[in-house]
């Protein structure tokens, strides 16, 4: 199936990115967008509906004449969203509402990949704050601590400090800090390792691997401050070999698929592992139930052929993975954000010169929070993103901090060592190493 009409549910960086990739299939399909943002309507339609709105989405899928729909975000598809498309027998690539608690509840996560035999780290959920301060006694520092449901990527504390340990508990468990998503907290044991980012294309039983890539979630230089939503990233990993991509498939995805489908809730979707180099072998720190952000902006532009084809063939359970390829070289990716992100993103800065820096430099601006307004104002807290793609990471780092360097404008930052320092050689990543 070649898709010729697509709409992509959602309005940050990462459905800019899937936009503007869909968009340059071979076959050429007409790409929409719900809601989208003013960055993405410079070149698509942008719908103005919520990414929750079921019935309204379905409305834009019906009177359009949308042959595949791809769900970007997170909350809709928790939301039942693609549950509701389905209905309508027009192929949704996003999991079912029930297939996406491997997001929504990390908790069930981990129960999946126990009751799959995946690796991860001990852990404990707790909803009382009693008990979770208790528990943490059972872990050594550093501890790391989730809130168990959606946090917009914000609801994670690694921390060697007690008292900060005990605030975040009490954050989200007397203080609400994350609403319904914080409502409970797993306890995780500390792993050591290169961390990496897998992402699968799943049809319920098969699946195909994009490149992967690195992520940088911390606020600041050097890794420090609190996690963030993402700040950067780049693409292919090293540290993760073909040997290495082949076991996390072997061991880590398909058994999921396997235990989600004898579950009644085939996942069909992107499965999203968010993973840790141990000398062990790859171990799970979580699942996401769609394309990771920022580092879907740094695969994209690596995947060759029919994008769009693959998903539609994923989403129909018949998947086709000859339909894509890999190109060479890599990729890097630059959030900026507003100054203040994540604790205290203060909206009304400038960005000058984003209009020009992609032809200036050669790279891509995917947009996310921003505004046109007299140029672009910041309204939230990750801004837009630059992309460059060269023959290896260090040259598409240079392109993309380049870049970075001609703009200017008021309260907005983004970091400078993205990509900095990736002269590790590639860890042994097969079970058993």
């Amino acid at each position: 199936m070649r898709p010729s009409h697509i709409l992509i549910v959602g309005a940050g960086g990462r459905e800019h990115a899937l936009a503007w990739r869909l968009a340059r299939d071979p076959h050429a399909p007409v790409v929409e967008m719900a809601p989208g943002h003013d960055g993405a309507a410079t070149e698509f339609t942008c719908h103005p509906v919520s990414e929750l709105d079921a019935e309204g989405i379905a409305r834009i899928v019906r009177d359009r004449g949308i042959d595949l729909v791809v769900i970007g975000p997170e909350a809709p598809l928790a939301a039942g969203v693609s549950d509701r498309i389905s209905e309508l027998s027009i192929p949704v690539f996003g999991p079912s509402q029930a297939a996406a608690r491997l997001e929504a509840s990390k908790w069930f996560a981990k129960e999946i990949m126990l009751a799959a035999s995946v690796p991860t780290a001990r852990a404990e959920r707790h909803s009382d704050a009693r008990a979770a301060l208790q528990a943490l006694s059972r872990f050594e520092a550093p501890w790391v601590i989730k809130a168990d449901g959606l946090a917009a990527g914000k609801g994670v504390c690694v921390t060697s400090a007690e008292t900060e340990a005990l605030a975040f508990i009490r954050d989200c468990l007397e203080s609400d800090r994350f609403g319904e998503g914080g409502r409970a907290v797993v306890i995780e044991e500390h792993l050591v390792g290169e961390e990496v980012s897998v992402m699968a294309v799943c049809d319920g039983s098969r699946a195909v691997l994009l490149p992967p890539a690195r992520d940088y979630k911390r606020a600041l230089d050097g890794d420090l401050g609190p996690n963030t939503g993402g700040m950067g990233s780049y693409a292919p990993a090293g540290s993760l070999d073909a040997s290495g991509e082949r076991d996390v498939l072997e061991h880590i995805v398909e058994p999921v698929l396997r235990v989600m489908a004898s579950k009644g809730m085939p996942y069909r979707g992107l499965l999203y592992c968010g993973l840790i180099l141990t000398e062990q072998g790859p171990r799970v720190i979580e699942f996401n139930a769609r394309f990771g952000d920022p580092e879907a902006q740094s695969i994209l532009p690596l995947v060759a052929g029919s994008l769009s084809s693959l998903l539609a063939s994923a989403a129909s359970g018949e998947l086709t993975p000859s339909v894509i390829g890999r190109e060479a070289g890599a990729a890097v990716t630059l959030a900026l954000v507003a100054e203040g992100y994540p604790d205290r993103t203060t909206p009304g800065g400038r960005i000058e010169g984003l209009d020009e820096v992609a032809s200036r430099f050669d790279v891509h601006v995917f947009h996310a929070a921003t505004r046109r307004q007299d140029g672009w104002v910041v309204s939230g807290g990750r801004a837009a993103y630059l992309t460059a793609v060269a023959t290896d990471v260090e040259a598409a780092r240079v392109r993309v901090m380049a870049a970075r360097a001609s703009l200017s404008g008021d309260r907005w930052r983004a970091r400078a060592d993205v990509a900095l320092s990736i002269a590790a050689p590639p860890l042994a990543a097969r079970r058993g190493a």
